[in-house]
């Protein structure tokens, strides 16, 4: 049936070891896949539950709280912990910021937040009333009056034919 394989016998036995070095390696590899993929089973199921909510810290000393999230919000900054519920309500209550993204005001069933303290907005100086208020003088087409300026020369080469 399949006749291809060498007639001798010195041939033959190299084959079956190269065969079963490859053999040796196949399975070596099937089992590392299957010893990583149950590592990263074991992973997944002893990993924590993420928290339900969390408040994103400020910079500084004592690094006060700047805005309370829901748990899987992706707008959250890198300077977080967890909170419980209760925490998160009564953050939100005192006038914490919440969250625009994902609205954990919203998801505490929280109506009546107070308005978060906003910085006050300075009012507009005058002076720039007035000048806003007067039309711009008409632009001139010429980008640049005067006398053309003179274009930088450069040495002359010789030319391959030999003529200047």
């Amino acid at each position: 049936m399949f006749d291809d394989l060498p007639p001798d016998l010195g041939r033959l036995h190299t084959l079956r070891v190269w065969h079963t070095l490859w053999l040796q390696r196949i399975d070596d590899k099937i089992a590392a896949i299957q010893a990583r993929e149950a590592e990263q089973e074991r992973g997944r199921r002893r990993r924590p539950e993420p928290p339900q909510w969390i408040v994103e810290l400020g910079i500084g000393s004592g690094r006060p709280p700047s805005e309370v999230h829901t748990g899987d919000c992706h707008i959250a900054g890198r300077r977080r912990r967890a909170i419980t519920r209760d925490e998160a309500r009564t953050l939100l209550a005192s006038g914490l910021r919440a969250c625009s993204h994902c609205r954990p005001d919203t998801a505490l069933d929280i109506v009546d937040l107070p308005k978060c303290p906003s910085r006050p907005r300075r009012p507009r100086p005058r002076h720039l009333d007035r000048l806003c208020a007067q039309p711009s003088p008409p632009r001139s087409t010429d980008r640049h009056p005067g006398p053309p300026r003179p274009r930088p020369r450069f040495p002359s080469r010789p030319s391959p034919t030999g003529h200047p």
